[in-house]
């Protein structure tokens, strides 16, 4: 990953220098708008399948880290959205692919969502991500009344 940015960065860099940043090919001035790192949900770490599967006790942990991790203060107590979006809702603006919303939780999104990849270990970010595909579902630990 890192050898891939590096990479990324080395190529933006080299067609960032090939003119002056603040004039266009016909000599008029104009304006440069150059990424600076990597942008979230652009270019996403590629994933497998979620590694802790779908298991009872892998639910049973994701709805406990959601509450201790407080994901509820932003996606509310049953993740039915508060000053973030519902995790209960079909359409998904980033997709809700296993790999997807592990992306979505390590990476962050624009606009709010933080990363946390470099704060929580990967096997709870699969745990968060089995339980909020368990939203809906029969299998959902303890579902909203």
């Amino acid at each position: 990953m890192k050898s891939a940015l590096r990479a990324w960065m080395v190529v933006a860099a080299s067609c960032a220098c090939a003119r002056p940043p603040d004039t266009a090919p016909d000599g008029q001035r104009s304006v440069v708008h150059q990424a600076v790192g990597p942008i979230p949900g652009v270019g996403d770490l590629p994933v497998a399948k979620n590694p802790r599967g779908m298991d009872r006790n892998v639910l049973q942990e994701g709805r406990r880290l959601f509450r201790q991790y407080n994901c509820e203060g932003c996606h509310g107590g049953h993740a039915g959205g508060g000053m973030g979006p519902s995790l209960r809702d079909e359409i998904w603006l980033y997709g809700n692919t296993p790999g997807k919303i592990f992306n979505s939780i390590a990476e962050g999104r624009a606009h709010g969502m933080p990363a946390w990849g470099t704060r929580l270990p990967d096997r709870d970010i699969w745990a968060l991500t089995s339980y909020i595909q368990s939203l809906r579902t029969r299998d959902e630990p303890e579902p909203p009344r």
